[in-house]
């Protein structure tokens, strides 16, 4: 898995996938904290990510698209599938590099506290625990697209299915509010915007929220593993 890792994770950053997610997100969350944090002077950096979470309907289509895909597309997987490694453990490095990809603009989003506090009152509990919530969120979205992309060969298309379910996730309150009450409390309760709300918004440490957010990122990591384990035996 280690080897996976490394290469995997020497792809994003050897190619301009890597820096472009980056920039993508530090550009959004950057002005957005910016002008809510420093122009206006709220010292919630917390309201900054609630403001930012639908960047990752554009970020994470571009990093996850040919995590999976691409390998199908130049015949490389055959060699994955065929090698003396487990399935487990490609998908595991494949998803860990990604998720490094991830945390390094997290570990900057870290810094935007401390800068509230240098100019005034800061909340750290409230706003560390949120920046926690947005990367384990992040998380979820690339286990997601990391799926999609084991479906298909096709990069568009995986970063087109990926970009349509975070949409989804995102307008899943308004989608669940259309269905008859008892599938609307049965739903309601997969609902990942009310998770970060809690965390940004309400200041409330959901650990409900968290658990919901893990088990999502290992269905769907699990998933792509019994999809290539079906492809291996076909």
């Amino acid at each position: 898995m280690k080897a996976i890792y490394r290469r995997e994770l020497n792809s994003y950053f050897n190619s301009m996938i890597g820096y472009v997610f980056i920039a993508v997100l530090v550009f959004l969350v950057g002005f957005y904290f910016w002008y809510v944090n420093l122009v206006n002077g709220y010292p919630y950096f917390s309201q900054t990510l609630a403001s930012t979470q639908i960047i990752f309907m554009i970020a994470v289509p571009i990093l996850t698209m040919k995590s999976m895909s691409e390998d199908r597309k130049g015949k490389t997987d055959q060699m994955l599938l065929t090698a003396p490694v487990s399935l487990t453990s490609i998908v595991l490095g494949k998803y860990l590099a990604m998720a490094t990809v991830l945390l390094v603009p997290m570990l900057l989003f870290c810094l935007c506290p401390v800068i509230v506090a240098l100019n005034g009152v800061a909340y750290f509990l409230v706003d560390y625990a949120s920046i926690l919530a947005f990367f384990l969120m992040g998380c979820v979205y690339i286990s997601i697209g990391l799926f999609i992309s084991a479906l298909t060969e096709s990069q568009v298309i995986a970063a087109v299915g990926t970009f349509a379910v975070i949409l989804l996730l995102h307008l899943w309150n308004s989608f669940v509010e259309l269905l008859p009450d008892f599938l609307k409390n049965l739903l309601s309760a997969f609902s990942f915007r009310d998770v970060i709300s809690n965390f940004t918004q309400y200041q409330v440490f959901d650990v409900g929220g968290l658990f919901l957010y893990l088990s999502m990122a290992f269905i769907f990591v699990f998933l792509t593993i019994q999809t290539l384990q079906k492809r291996r035996w076909s």
